[in-house]
């Protein structure tokens, strides 16, 4: 609820015209959960050549990605990561990707980021009153700040959600 998917689409979508090789994995954990490690290589792979491969095992996987993005430039984001053998299987080390290319991992457990030494941690925080309220506003009334009548019980939501955006999208 802190709008770490929405951070991450939103720079996707802010700089995937500057990469000709992308890649947004959604919700990672619950694909994974679904489809397995083996469908997340698949699509990545598909995204980043726009052609499909057959992959028969995790290994095989990564030898593929391995081989083909290795000179590549690649914008990658892969969102709600929470176990690093989903980070080994897509994106198990930086040399595999071509120069300048910009890999984006969106999880809830730090220590993860950690454990894979990824270069820079970017860490969400909860939006301020000012915030929260305009957030609010903009979906309940959309206006950035609520009628006059409406104020004092915004004020008291956006008290309630404490700042997290998606519970302010929600209410």
């Amino acid at each position: 609820g802190m709008g770490k998917t929405t951070a991450a689409k939103a720079i996707y979508n802010q700089i995937h015209h500057l990469f000709k090789f992308k890649s947004f994995l959604s919700d990672v954990s619950n694909t994974t959960s679904k489809h397995g490690l083996i469908y997340l290589q698949k699509t990545l792979v598909s995204d980043i050549l726009k052609e499909k491969y057959e992959i028969s095992s995790v290994a095989g996987g990564i030898n593929l990605i391995k081989q083909q993005v290795v000179s590549r430039r690649v914008l990658l984001i892969m969102d709600n990561i929470d176990d690093v053998e989903q980070l080994n299987a897509i994106a198990g080390n930086q040399d595999w990707f071509g120069p300048e290319s910009r890999i984006i991992i969106t999880t809830r457990d730090e220590q993860l980021l950690h454990q894979v030494g990824v270069d820079k941690i970017y860490q969400l925080h909860e939006m301020n009153e000012e915030e929260a309220l305009e957030l609010f506003s903009r979906h309940a009334f959309s206006n950035s700040r609520p009628n006059e009548g409406y104020l004092e019980l915004s004020r008291k939501i956006v008290s309630y959600c404490g700042g997290l955006p998606l519970a302010l999208k929600i209410l």
